[in-house]
C-alpha cells in the first residue's frame, strides 16, 4: 500500500497544469480565491478514482482518450493565453494587483482535471494494477479514493503556498509581469507536450 501512496505522490506533486496555475495565482496574491480551484482538482480526482475503481479502464476507450487529450491541451492553452495576454496588456503600475487576470475557481479546477490526460496516467495504473494487488475492493475503494483525492488537493495547494511565499519577496511590479509570462510559457509547453505525446504520437 505504501507503493500506491509513493506513486500517487510522485505523479501528483510534479509540475503540471493545475500546479503551475496555482503557483501563478499565489504569486499574484490570489491565495484565498484559489483554494476553491484546488478543491475542484481534488473533486475531479475523487470522481475519477471512484469511477475507474469500480469500472476499470474499459470505460474510456481510445476515441474518448483522444477527445480528452485534445480538449485538455486546448483548455490549458486557453488558460495560458489568458494569463499571458492579461500580463502584457496590464500597465506595469497595476501588475501587482492583476485585476484582469483569469481568476481560478472550483469549476476551472474541476474541468481542467477532468480534461487532463495526465490525471488518467496517474489514476489508471493505481486502480487497474495496484488496487487489485493490494486487494483493495468494495468499500475500501471509496476510502482510498478519498485519501488519494486529499493528496490531489495538497499538490496544487502546496504550489499555491510556494507562489504566495515567493510573491511576498517580490516588490517590483515588472517582475510579476515577467513571472506571469514565464508561467504562461510553461503552460503552453505542458499543453504542447500533451498534444504531442497523447494525440500526435498515439493517433497521428
Amino acid at each position: 500500500m505504501v507503493e500506491i501512496l509513493a506513486y500517487a505522490f510522485g505523479i501528483m506533486y510534479t509540475p503540471g497544469p493545475a500546479n503551475l496555475l496555482s503557483m501563478n495565482a499565489g504569486l499574484n496574491g490570489h491565495l484565498r480565491s484559489t483554494v476553491a480551484f484546488c478543491l475542484g482538482v481534488a473533486s475531479a480526482m475523487l470522481l475519477l478514482f471512484i469511477l475507474f475503481g469500480y469500472t476499470g479502464a474499459w470505460l474510456v476507450g481510445p476515441r474518448y482518450q483522444l477527445l480528452i487529450s485534445c480538449l485538455g491541451s486546448m483548455y490549458i492553452m486557453y488558460l495560458a493565453y489568458k494569463i499571458g495576454w492579461s500580463s502584457i496588456r496590464t500597465p506595469v503600475a497595476e501588475a501587482v494587483e492583476q485585476t484582469s487576470t483569469h481568476r481560478l475557481n472550483y469549476k476551472a479546477g474541476l474541468i481542467m482535471q477532468l480534461l487532463n490526460p495526465k490525471a488518467f496516467v496517474a489514476i489508471l495504473p493505481i486502480v487497474t494494477v495496484q488496487f487489485p494487488e493490494a486487494q483493495i475492493s468494495g468499500e475500501a475503494i471509496i476510502v482510498w479514493s478519498l485519501l488519494l483525492s486529499c493528496m490531489a488537493f495538497g499538490a496544487p495547494a502546496s504550489y499555491l503556498l510556494m507562489g504566495a511565499h515567493l510573491g511576498k519577496r517580490i516588490r517590483e511590479p515588472r517582475y510579476f509581469r515577467v513571472l506571469n509570462l514565464c508561467m504562461a510559457a510553461l503552460l503552453l509547453y505542458v499543453a504542447g507536450d500533451i498534444a504531442y505525446n497523447h494525440v500526435y504520437l498515439k493517433w497521428g
